[in-house]
């Protein structure tokens, strides 16, 4: 007689613990701060409350979890956009700056729970800590890329200062929806910015 196949199969742990991280950054998204919990975090996952606290010690840890998480997405479609950019220093550092202009870094979820995020960063030291972290490594990134064209520059902190700032204001605005410009405007201003920073001193 053949034996009966069951009807469920189980997720291996690491599926489980990513599908809880991948809730809560979506309900950040639609509830903001104040409506993440065990219950809604596990409610969007579709399991028991019970396991959100099997593999984080509170919603805390998962909320930082879930901001790491969507860091390392928008580390991906820089270094994606900066790869298809191909060889050329310059070209390589603008398309870093513009790619923030486009999805999936230029969206209104996302920017939804960046202000879940933001909001939390103040008064929870868990997700400050990530908070640093990311935008540590996102000024890493413009660091190198400008010191890969101007490698003459006795420090590249002050200007991946600047252009992170600029970067940012213009993320916002596309991102809040209907903004002044396009997305492709705000990549010229974003050329014209590294240009009046860093290109007017080759000589």
């Amino acid at each position: 007689m053949a034996t009966r196949q069951p009807t469920f199969t189980r997720a291996d742990p690491d599926e489980r613990r990513q599908s809880l991280i991948e809730a809560t950054a979506r309900c950040l998204a639609e509830r903001g701060a104040a409506g993440v919990s065990v219950r809604t975090i596990c409610a969007e996952a579709g399991v028991s409350p019970g396991l959100l606290r099997h593999y984080f010690p509170g919603v805390s840890e998962a909320i930082a979890e879930a901001y790491r998480w969507t860091g390392q997405r928008i580390a991906a479609a820089l270094d994606d956009a900066v790869a298809q950019a191909g060889d050329d220093p310059r070209a390589r550092l603008i398309a870093y700056c513009a790619a923030s202009f486009r999805p999936p870094i230029a969206s209104p979820a996302l920017l939804a729970s960046y202000i879940a995020f933001w909001s939390l960063s103040g008064s929870d030291p868990a997700v400050a800590g990530v908070r640093a972290e990311i935008y540590g490594e996102y000024r890493k990134g413009l660091e190198a890329l400008i010191h890969a064209w101007r490698p003459d520059l006795p420090d590249a902190r002050l200007p991946a200062i600047a252009l992170t700032a600029l970067i940012d204001g213009l993320w916002l605005e596309l991102s809040l929806g209907d903004a002044p410009f396009t997305s492709k405007e705000a990549e010229e201003l974003a050329a014209k910015w590294v240009d009046a920073l860093l290109g007017s001193r080759l000589g």
